[in-house]
């Protein structure tokens, strides 16, 4: 493409849960309605929709579709037309996990989706996914506007951890059970590290849901910088509460291993996040609780702040969509 600025059509379901103004997840709505205006590279029209979408009603007044998934809940069923056409689609695309369980596969062929991009390692999304689709990891979710002004470390509540997130059941007969009926995709078999965390008597855990929804003026940044330390804990892979806590200023316990290749995201053990997991996570908390006040917490949770906002807000991610764009 030229140095023109590349029109995007953002074709979505006007039923998109995520996209709906009293939803508590911001996060899809910033990156597609507020961060990709930001740039100035990208003219952006947004065309809401039902189950089926013409595209020719858009022919030569777009160089990319972009859709928010490739699932029938935030894309349109079928793109009319688009077999035909040369306008490029690309997708952003979730837990690739589920791709078996929602025909994620069967949808891009069916609607020409050759492009995907989402915040997971190629390692990953291959697993699930044909080579001929392609692949881009972007680290997007990062609102920088929301992350500005956090308190001071010294100000915040040290001696509780804070986690945040779904977790598994930890009792014998429902791991049994889900073993069997639901296997791969239980709370245990994803957050198992995070599960175990949660049983701690000294982890604070309130299901973000419900703590954003008693208090409709908190955002979940002004709830996580309430604490110095945090937990981020994925079996499989790293999730937004990664680079989310990070932002927040807090001093953030992140499960970094081989399993869930998390050293793609560009943190440093001991400099930028505390790395743990299943072995170490109760002596590396502990190593903290001893002494809370000791000034390399608020250092390292300081660069951790840095690192993050320099290199993974929602600007950094169009940027990088951008040079997809270009690259079609």
């Amino acid at each position: 493409m030229s140095d023109r600025k590349i029109r995007i059509a953002l074709v979505y379901k006007k039923s998109y849960n995520f996209f709906q103004p009293d939803h508590f997840d911001r996060t899809s709505y910033d990156f597609f309605f507020k961060a990709l205006k930001r740039n100035r590279q990208l003219e952006i029209s947004y065309y809401p929709c039902e189950k089926k979408f013409d595209v020719s009603k858009i022919k030569g007044m777009c160089d990319i579709i972009l859709v928010p998934n490739n699932r029938i809940d935030g894309c349109p069923d079928i793109l009319i037309g688009i077999k035909n056409s040369n306008i490029p689609v690309i997708s952003r695309t979730g837990d690739p996990h589920d791709s078996k369980k929602y025909n994620q596969v069967k949808f891009c062929k069916k609607n020409k989706i050759e492009h995907l991009f989402s915040h997971h390692p190629d390692s990953l999304i291959y697993k699930y996914y044909p080579k001929n689709i392609k692949h881009k990891t972007i680290i997007y979710g990062l609102e920088p506007q929301l992350y500005q002004n956090v308190p001071p470390f010294k100000t915040r509540i040290k001696d509780r951890i804070l986690i945040t997130g779904k977790m598994g059941r930890t009792d014998l007969r429902n791991r049994i059970a889900n073993y069997i009926l639901n296997p791969r995709r239980s709370g245990w078999y994803l957050y198992k590290l995070r599960t175990l965390c949660k049983g701690l008597g000294y982890v604070e855990h309130t299901g973000l849901k419900e703590k954003l929804s008693d208090n409709k003026n908190q955002d979940y940044p002004a709830y996580t910088s309430k604490y110095c330390a945090i937990i981020a804990a994925t079996t499989f892979y790293p999730t937004l509460k990664y680079w989310e806590n990070a932002a927040a200023g807090c001093l953030t316990f992140m499960e970094i291993t081989e399993k869930n290749n998390g050293y793609f995201l560009g943190y440093n053990d001991n400099e930028t996040a505390i790395f743990i997991n299943e072995k170490n996570y109760k002596e590396k908390f502990q190593q903290y609780l001893s002494d809370p006040d000791n000034p390399k917490w608020e250092q390292i949770a300081n660069a951790g702040r840095e690192y993050t906002m320099n290199n993974l807000t929602n600007d950094h991610a169009v940027s990088s969509l951008v040079e997809l764009m270009k690259e079609i």
